[in-house]
């Protein structure tokens, strides 16, 4: 029998959708036009509405907005058809990529959507070549073919198995080449694609309102009519607008402390809490130029200082894991190298690497972190970080901070020493915790030649479609990683979504990389 009192209920990302059926509600899987819009907020603002700028959490809305070649449908791991009819390698090495258009497509504003639009999109990534940008995910692309209205040929200049991830990426988002300029980024605040929905109005930092897109041709099955996402500066703000009803979901930025409290506590008997594992790492990163990040002796005595553990049960409550390697737990290729290496946290062990460098004074560093980005957590993250390399009487910490828009361009410019980034992955492959962040350009906007892994360990990696056959290609770039110490993984997170008792759907609304699927949520109705 059902319990009539509805309580707040923690469920599995795998749960089944009918196991969130309290008292005497029912579910319907149709949208419902007569509702109102499902308002879903967040703490992750999009820093652009260009898919030609971004390399980062812009994308959850892109991917609401815009279409793809190719997507992920809820519970696929591997990229499916979404405006491409049909896509395969036309060659055994990897190097030949066709895709065949769905008929009959356009964009929001009724402009055909043809293999022309497709390579246009495509070829202005390249063209506009943002520092920091998505270009960097193209490096194995060499030209792009439109032949006639439906078939695009992507040549590419080695083998590349993780291309077909890379087109799934709302970065590869198709733009109508009547709007958006082939070698400079749009500047005002609209958006011309042909996604799920349209973006009916836009105030930067604050609201994003969706309508559903009319033209929409494409996998996703729409089970609303209409979604507002509100943007919040932090995580306390927002759970008190859920809680208030002023919110149906909140994804994406809830503290520790919230989601405890949603755990523990019935809050006032109508949210339930879907939490599901998650691959979302969280690192520092350390910038060469700067005349001490600069130096691996540093950089190692830090890794042979800092406790994930106590990071990960102090300042979140054990809502994310201690993390040894830059590819996460769950991923083939995952590793404990950082702990193998350094073992327990040590200042004599850190000390001794510093002494042997010549190094006998405090350090003086500035780590930076973004206010806006992950809630309130990432401050007292950084102060325990602080905490702890001042205790070991090595460092001599400054903390500074920026919203995440200005905090982004700071990076990309190369002035911090030392900061912290989160990684939500473009695709769940090992190869996306590595490759975006070494290269002469990568997503960090630093500099990170490592021939060894750029040159030697991705490439051969790339030309094997079987990704069960890449383990000891990532075991050793992580290797290398370790040796270098210019990145320097702290935790793994889980994945955690708030909603109101009244909606369902959030369970299957994530993809496998962290990205909501707007279209899943929908209202319960009753008896």
């Amino acid at each position: 029998m059902f319990n009539r009192k509805r309580r707040l209920r923690q469920v599995a990302a795998i749960a089944s959708i009918s196991s969130l059926v309290a008292g005497c509600g029912v579910l319907s899987s149709g949208s419902s036009d007569d509702e109102g819009a499902i308002t879903v907020g967040t703490t992750s603002a999009p820093s652009t509405l260009d898919p030609a700028a971004s390399w980062d959490q812009s994308w959850e809305l892109f991917r609401n907005i815009y279409q793809t070649l190719l997507s992920y449908p809820s519970g696929a791991t591997t990229p499916q058809p979404d405006a491409a009819d049909n896509c395969r390698f036309t060659d055994s090495s990897n190097r030949t990529y066709r895709c065949e258009l769905r008929s009959g497509l356009t964009f929001s504003d009724g402009h055909t959507l043809d293999a022309k639009a497709v390579k246009y999109s495509i070829d202005r990534i390249r063209k506009i070549n943002l520092n920091g940008g998505p270009a960097g995910l193209l490096g194995s692309l060499d030209r792009v073919q439109a032949l006639g209205d439906k078939e695009v040929v992507f040549h590419l200049n080695k083998p590349d198995a993780t291309f077909p991830f890379v087109l799934a990426t709302p970065a590869m988002s198709i733009v109508d080449p009547e709007e958006y300029p082939a070698g400079s980024l749009r500047k005002d605040s609209k958006v011309d694609g042909s996604g799920p929905y349209t973006l009916d109005s836009y105030t930067e930092g604050k609201e994003a309102v969706l309508v559903k897109n009319g033209n929409y041709q494409g996998y996703a099955d729409r089970k609303n009519s209409a979604v507002t996402i509100r943007y919040f500066q932090d995580s306390s703000t927002m759970v008190t607008a859920l809680k208030a009803k002023k919110l149906d979901v909140a994804f994406r930025g809830l503290n520790a402390d919230d989601i405890v409290d949603l755990q523990k506590h019935d809050a006032g008997g109508n949210l339930q809490l879907v939490e599901g594992s998650g691959i979302e790492i969280n690192y520092l990163v350390f910038n060469p130029k700067e005349p001490w990040a600069g130096k691996a002796a540093v950089r190692k005595a830090i890794a042979q200082v800092i406790d994930r553990g106590a990071i990960a049960h102090k300042v979140y409550k054990d809502t994310v894991e201690p993390l040894y390697s830059m590819v996460p737990k769950g991923l083939t290729g995952h590793t404990t190298d950082f702990f193998d290496d350094f073992g327990s946290p040590s200042t004599s062990k850190a000390r001794k690497i510093l002494t042997e460098a010549g190094i006998t004074q405090r350090v003086p560093l500035t780590l930076w972190y973004t206010t806006d980005r992950y809630g309130s957590s990432t401050k007292l993250e950084f102060a325990e970080i602080k905490r702890q390399l001042e205790d070991s009487g090595l460092f001599t910490i400054t903390l500074k901070s920026r919203p995440w828009k200005t905090y982004v361009k700071g990076y990309q410019d190369g002035e911090y020493p030392v900061f912290g980034r989160g990684w939500f992955p473009d695709f769940p492959d090992p190869d996306n915790f590595i490759a975006p962040f070494v290269g002469n350009q990568n997503a960090l906007g630093t500099p990170y030649p490592a021939p060894e892994i750029t040159g030697v360990l991705l490439p051969r990696s790339r030309s094997e479609s079987d990704r069960a056959n890449v383990v000891s290609d990532f075991e050793e770039a992580q290797q290398i990683l370790v040796r270098d110490a210019r990145l320097l993984p702290l935790w793994q997170g889980k994945q955690f979504v708030a909603a109101s008792d009244e909606i369902s759907g959030a369970e299957r609304a994530l993809d496998p990389s962290t990205i909501m699927m707007m279209w899943e949520l929908y209202r319960k109705t009753s008896w």
